[in-house]
């Protein structure tokens, strides 16, 4: 069935992968992105982008939309460390306007994209839906809060909250400041990855995956709300070193870490509502090498969201 699904940040890491799908199964798109990394997007006629400031809510074009999927924030840590201002105001205040926007407007469903960094570090073998959250930074806690905003709306609204794993892949809006693809980016660019700490056990999950989790929430409507892990490989920094390592020449230089977060991402429920994910991080790796070396994929500041963020808040002061 077509619907009309509006993608705030759709201009994104995740936005440029999953919005061309979207518009590949039929529906008509409309996103919402402030574009501090610009648009990758291809015009097309069920597509229509439009650039604006989540924080302005009266901007985002919600009339006769059917779903929202809000990818929109500011995202990772060293970010939210930037301005607790800022990250608190666009990831947990614009979630529960928008929220509030969807209900007014007669919205269906909203999927919401979490992050599985809310658990904090845990000692337990397998990290699930119901253990408590103890979120460290800034950003993970405006995660956490967001989800209770929107689960208070969960009687009027079909929601859905995805705690992905760390992602990785190529994108045409490639981070390079996330695990997989920075280790691989180090090697390609300099033959030497430099891994802080090393033992810490993270999850992921390829890029392609967590796009088809939204698409598979989007298809099932209200059959599945709710929150639900997305990532399905819990992997040291290090194994992903020795895997980078493994496809192409490179130097590992282990120095200390002063990010301890460790945890085993357990993906049972979303799998028990039939997903399959397709993808992995050795994929990941064989596409940034390969995007890399094509020169499809540069190594500069657009991949770093810290990187632009510091030179736009730069710009602001003066």
């Amino acid at each position: 069935m077509s619907m009309h699904i509006l993608v705030t940040g759709g201009c994104g890491y995740i936005g440029s992968v999953l919005v061309p799908k979207l518009i590949a199964k039929g529906h008509r798109v409309t996103v919402f992105d402030i574009m501090w990394f610009g648009s990758h997007l291809k015009p097309d006629p069920g597509l229509t982008v439009v650039r604006g400031d989540i924080l302005d809510i009266d901007k985002v074009p919600m009339a006769g939309v059917d779903a929202v999927i809000h990818l929109a924030n500011v995202a990772n840590d060293p970010c939210g460390d930037l301005s607790a201002k800022l990250v608190w105001e666009v990831n947990a205040l614009a979630t529960m306007q928008l929220a509030e926007s969807a209900l007014e407007n007669n919205v269906k469903q909203f999927i919401y994209a979490s992050s599985g960094s809310v658990y904090g570090i845990k000692q337990e073998e397998q990290v699930t839906e119901e253990l408590s959250l103890l979120p460290i930074s800034d950003y993970n806690k405006t995660k956490m809060i967001s989800e209770r905003v929107l689960l208070s709306y969960a009687d009027r609204l079909q929601v859905q909250i995805v705690r992905p794993a760390t992602v990785c892949g190529y994108s045409p809006r490639t981070r390079l400041d996330v695990s997989v693809n920075m280790l691989t980016m180090q090697a390609v660019r300099n033959g030497l990855i430099t891994v802080f700490g090393g033992s810490q056990t993270r999850p992921n999950i390829h890029i392609r995956d967590i796009t088809d989790v939204f698409i598979h929430f989007l298809d099932n409507g209200g059959r599945y709300t709710g929150i639900y892990n997305a990532g399905f490989e819990n992997i040291s920094i290090l194994d992903i070193a020795g895997r980078v390592k493994s496809r192409i020449p490179a130097e590992i230089k282990v120095t200390e870490s002063n990010d301890p977060r460790s945890y085993r991402l357990n993906s049972d429920k979303l799998l028990s509502t039939g997903f399959k994910p397709g993808y992995g991080v050795d994929d990941a790796i064989r596409e940034i090498i390969e995007a890399a070396g094509s020169g499809q994929l540069e190594d500069n500041d657009n991949g770093y969201n810290i990187r632009t963020m510091k030179k736009i808040m730069g710009m602001q002061k003066k």
